[in-house]
């Protein structure tokens, strides 16, 4: 895997889901996602990039504040608990890059956010993460 933006994305979900088990911090998190698939020669270690750091760490810190806003824009009678792990992280990670991370234009977090859940779920998770990212994205 490159490290493109879209692939060091993806590193971040990954890492996102894996903290959803509690089984380690951001930092531990986000390490492991982006080096489970490298081969490292000579106790090669490998820096883990700045954009796949702060994806995580700027999700994991506004959570609270990203929960709640997610929490508004579900139908009536739906909660975050009853959403999969999968949309739950890719609808947190995704509105922490649309709403706090202002190197990314938000359509762009958008729209690799929804190939995300094309890959990591199915087209009616796309359809919903769509539909509430949309709200957040301003012009």
């Amino acid at each position: 895997m490159t490290d493109s933006r879209y692939n060091l994305r993806q590193r971040a979900f990954q890492a996102i889901f894996s903290l959803e088990f509690g089984q380690a911090d951001f930092l531990q998190a986000a390490n492991f996602a982006y080096t489970y698939d490298k081969i490292a020669e000579d106790e090669q270690e490998f820096e883990v990039p700045a954009f796949l750091l702060n994806l995580v760490k700027g999700t994991v810190d506004n959570l609270a504040e990203l929960d709640s806003q997610i929490a508004k824009n579900l139908k009536e009678g739906w909660s975050l608990e009853r959403l999969t792990l999968t949309d739950r992280s890719l609808l947190r990670l995704g509105l922490f890059e649309v709403k706090y991370y202002d190197e990314t234009p938000a359509k762009v977090a958008l729209n690799e956010i929804i190939e995300l859940a094309k890959t990591y779920s199915d087209q009616t998770s796309a359809k919903f993460i769509n539909g509430i990212l949309t709200k957040f994205v301003t012009d």
